[in-house]
């Protein structure tokens, strides 16, 4: 994406691929309003907008969290937002061309796939990231090596 800040790139968060799918997803549906307007109504257009901007948003409130299982809350409130953004998606195709429309289509569905696998790895984590003993860190982290 263009003229994302360096602190956003270099932030942890930036690795995730749905974060950053989801992000230029909604700076996309953001910049073609005006064109989605013409064909429909302002109220569902920002319909759409809200549940697009709300995905990436809850996947970083969901980052900040300490522990797995409040993750993963976070996680399912962007799926589930994803899902909504789509069925919107969906209703304002003809405001682009069909490549276009199927693109962004394809592009929300990929993200729900993402939250979707990584929603059960999460709320299975127990422990919060803030209480982890240095020796369960450095065990659970391959790049560390074996440190015993």
């Amino acid at each position: 994406m263009k003229n994302v800040p360096p602190s956003m790139r270099e932030d942890p968060i930036w690795r995730l691929p749905a974060y950053r799918y989801s992000l230029y997803l909604a700076d996309q549906l953001q910049a073609a309003a005006e064109q989605m307007r013409r064909v429909q109504t302002r109220r569902t257009v920002d319909q759409l907008l809200d549940a697009a901007h709300s995905i990436s948003a809850n996947i970083a409130e969901g980052y900040g969290r300490s522990s797995g299982p409040e993750r993963a809350k976070f996680f399912e409130y962007a799926n589930s937002s994803a899902r909504e953004t789509r069925e919107w998606l969906f209703k304002v195709r003809h405001a682009f061309d069909p490549a276009t429309a199927s693109a962004y289509i394809d592009l929300v569905t990929r993200i729900m796939r993402i939250l979707t696998a990584v929603i059960p790895r999460e709320r299975a984590k127990r422990t919060t990231r803030a209480r982890l003993p240095k020796r369960a860190k450095r065990e659970s982290d391959p790049a560390a090596g074996d440190q015993s």
